[in-house]
């Protein structure tokens, strides 16, 4: 695979501090990121996912069991890249841990990927990046269009403009009759200047943040944009029958 060394991300961010409550028993004696789907751990397979599409250095957060992902990355060498550690000692949910790890993240000046190690996809994210470059993006967020709990809403331009509410209602940065409301899938390209917009510090979740950079900023130019990945391979792997569906997946070959 040829990918442009221009416009795909050399960084990137590994989300693997949280609790992975919702995996017990599997996470009772290990990190989610440890959990395994047909011999390989989420992580290994997360990494070296990035490495394909280009990604040389990758910071992790850690919390939940940090000695074994920090012993484990160690035992494997890093799988080939250079790897960073962001030990939160309180969990700092996905904006703060984003904002800890901006000395790893924002010097070379370039996008990074921010991606779930408890995730699982074949999206293809060299032309994620690309369209992230092409839009001049603060952010840009694979979607989908499938049912979900807590969906982003994007306008006709594929630009966030608002989300739903655990109670069913929409809270909008601007007025849009017909936005779309699309699952995000966990996986995002952010442009480092990102770092001087944030205003939260401690424990904050991103979203909010996105929200508020796309109604305050939208005037300038700035955008939150949509990446459709509705044909792609993905699937969460939050829950316990996740990693047995994601096994099936694998030995019948939808993904690598």
């Amino acid at each position: 695979m040829t990918v442009s060394a221009i416009t795909v991300p050399k960084r990137a961010m590994v989300l693997a501090a949280g609790l992975g409550t919702r995996l017990r028993p599997l996470t009772n004696d290990r990190p989610k990121a440890l959990v395994e789907v047909a011999g390989r751990t989420l992580l290994e397979i997360t990494l070296t996912r990035l490495k394909s599409f280009g990604v040389e250095d990758v910071i992790v957060n850690t919390h939940h069991f940090a000695e074994m992902v920090e012993s484990y990355l160690a035992a494997h060498g890093g799988f080939g890249m250079r790897i960073a550690i962001s030990r939160e000692d309180v969990l700092l949910d996905t904006g703060g841990g984003l904002k800890k790890a901006a000395w790893f993240l924002r010097d070379s000046g370039e996008p990074f990927f921010l991606h779930n190690v408890d995730v699982l996809s074949e999206i293809d994210l060299a032309a994620m990046a690309r369209l992230h470059a092409e839009q001049g993006a603060l952010a840009t967020l694979a979607v989908q269009a499938r049912e979900t709990s807590r969906p982003l809403l994007f306008d006709e331009h594929d630009e966030l403009c608002g989300r739903v509410l655990k109670d069913g209602e929409r809270e909008m940065v601007w007025p849009v009759a017909d936005a779309e409301a699309l699952a995000f899938a966990g996986i995002h390209v952010i442009s480092p200047r990102i770092f001087d917009l944030l205003n939260e510090d401690g424990v904050f979740s991103i979203i909010p943040e996105y929200l508020r950079l796309a109604g305050g900023l939208a005037a300038a130019g700035e955008k939150i944009a949509a990446y459709r990945v509705d044909g792609a391979y993905w699937r969460d792997m939050g829950k316990p029958e996740s990693i047995a569906a994601a096994e099936r997946d694998v030995a019948a070959g939808l993904i690598g």
